[in-house]
């Protein structure tokens, strides 16, 4: 697949993925792109030309490893990335999430028990998933911040830790969608459901790039400095 670069048109990016539109608005980019390129437009919004398509590359394209670029990213950028995804995910997407589900179930009947069992899947999900960001901006992040400040490790922790503990969020998304394909019985608003599902499988794609960027490009990052600190 090939990568965008610098000369590559701001707007073919959306054009060839419009999963790319909300990693646009993370870095402050909005349509009205007009023939500018990607490098014009970064300048003009002073982003870093190479951090913003390290990341859009690693998004658009599963196989995408920035090898040679990754050193010239600054762990604060990643960060900075993470943590605008982070706040995306609480102040849209659940809230959209959550309302489709409340639309669907008040237009079912009260005896649809696979809906309730949904929704109570969803809820419990909700709740996981934003423990698992909190764990990330409490304790991983400070860590990485820390590190590059003061170049001070954390006794008993490191980014080989966050490795570990990193939860696949995304199977109980999966799980959420194969109960609403399979399970729900079909008395319900068609177009909201529809809307419902949409949204939930551009919210897992998204989630799952999420992943890869922090495991494909912060991960490798802050283990480079650990290395550099052990000596």
């Amino acid at each position: 697949m090939k990568k965008f670069t610098q000369s590559s048109k701001m707007s073919e990016l959306v054009l060839k993925n419009y999963h790319l539109l909300p990693v646009l608005n993370r870095f402050g980019v909005k349509l009205g792109f007009k023939d500018k390129t990607v490098e014009q437009i970064c300048n003009e919004l002073q982003i870093d030309t190479f951090f913003f398509l390290g990341i859009v590359n690693t998004f658009h394209n599963k196989n995408y490893f920035p090898e040679d670029e990754i050193q010239r990213f600054s762990p604060d950028q990643v960060i900075d990335y993470l943590k605008k995804t982070h706040q995306y995910y609480r102040d849209y997407v659940l809230p959209k999430l959550e309302y489709y589900l409340e639309q669907i179930i008040q237009s079912s009947t009260a005896e649809n028990q696979e809906l309730k069992m949904i929704d109570t899947f969803y809820r419990k999900y909700k709740r996981e998933l934003i423990l698992h960001m909190q764990e990330e901006e409490d304790n991983t992040f400070p860590y990485v911040l820390n590190l590059v400040k003061n170049h001070s490790l954390k006794e008993n922790y490191s980014i080989r830790s966050f490795e570990k503990e990193h939860s696949n969020v995304d199977i109980k998304l999966n799980d959420l969608k194969n109960l609403i394909i399979k399970y729900v019985k079909p008395e319900y608003d068609a177009n909201m459901c529809n809307e419902f599902l949409i949204s939930l499988l551009r919210f897992e794609k998204d989630v799952q790039e999420h992943a890869r960027i922090e495991d494909k490009i912060l991960v490798p990052l802050v283990r480079t400095i650990e290395d550099q600190i052990h000596g």
